[in-house]
């Protein structure tokens, strides 16, 4: 039988992971996304907007269409995607979600599913991403389930939807929550970001990959992926972080992020690499080191 060919994008290594069972969630949370939760928690109307969102189904509406039209990951199904799943469950010390690829040329991942959560991989990011970049992403969106995101972050996602549906059926009430809630919750899932991001960097244990994955999705172009420098996307972090010594420039970056969902690649990548020499080392040094595999 002929061997499979090997995947000319792959630069996963054989190293060994370390495993952290009875990992804590609060370990790696970003202070930002803490602060920015209890803020959100103090907004009238999330508790209604949470009911209603449960009560209509809005959950298995969106779980239907995902198993409808794309593909679930499995051992015989994108086995490399797979045994990633499985590390990264293991790592975090999780019970395995279900995982898809759709069709989508937009490189994205996203989680879904509060009481039975699940995980969609675009093939876009697929086709973007090598092994241990792809490894990364995943494990970003296992994070959000280790940290207990994915309600408020399935809201935050499809917060204009929600409003618009619950004001057609509940007399008004989507009008009643209004701009206010939306913002908040956009504002605690951009810091929600940064947390994933650290529970992913404790599953690919190593920066690389995790700052060549912020790369690309800043700025990267297949045809040009080998020209891409990564102390060059360095010192374009160093730079972004000098423009915040103007108060006003600091204002600007309030603004243009108000309505997006992630933060910029270049914040998440300036904000990893911190807690890389900081938090992370807490975890997974020598004294972190409760078990140990080979992906």
């Amino acid at each position: 039988m002929d061997k499979p060919k090997a995947d000319p994008k792959a630069d996963t290594k054989k190293r060994q992971l370390r495993t952290f069972p009875g990992l804590d969630g609060r370990s790696f949370q970003h202070p930002a996304d803490a602060a920015a939760l209890e803020a959100l928690r103090s907004v009238p109307g999330l508790d209604t907007l949470v009911s209603k969102f449960m009560e209509y189904g809005v959950e298995r509406v969106l779980y239907l269409q995902n198993i409808a039209g794309n593909v679930r990951v499995t051992a015989k199904m994108f086995p490399r995607i797979y045994k990633s799943l499985r590390w990264g469950c293991k790592i975090l010390d999780i019970e395995e979600p279900e995982l898809y690829v759709t069709v989508d040329p937009r490189p994205n991942a996203w989680t879904y599913g509060h009481t039975k959560p699940f995980i969609v991989l675009t093939s876009g990011l697929v086709d973007m991403l090598s092994d241990e970049e792809r490894f990364f992403v995943l494990a970003h969106e296992l994070g959000h389930i280790k940290s207990q995101h994915v309600l408020y972050g399935a809201l935050a996602r499809n917060i204009k939807f929600i409003v618009e549906f619950l004001g057609s059926v509940t007399l008004g009430i989507g009008a009643l929550l209004g701009l206010g809630l939306e913002l908040a919750l956009l504002e605690w899932f951009r810091k929600a970001e940064l947390t994933a991001d650290r529970a992913a960097l404790l599953c690919v244990q190593d920066l690389g990959p995790c700052i060549r994955t912020f790369m690309k999705l800043a700025g990267g172009a297949s045809r040009l992926y080998a020209e891409m420098d990564e102390s060059e996307f360095m010192r374009q972090i160093r730079a972004y972080e000098d423009t915040d010594r103007s108060s006003l420039n600091k204002a600007y970056k309030i603004l243009i992020t108000l309505g997006l969902d992630h933060p910029f690649p270049i914040l998440r990548a300036k904000e990893l690499d911190l807690w890389h020499g900081t938090g992370y080392r807490a975890i997974a040094g020598p004294a972190g080191l409760l078990g140990a595999g080979q992906p």
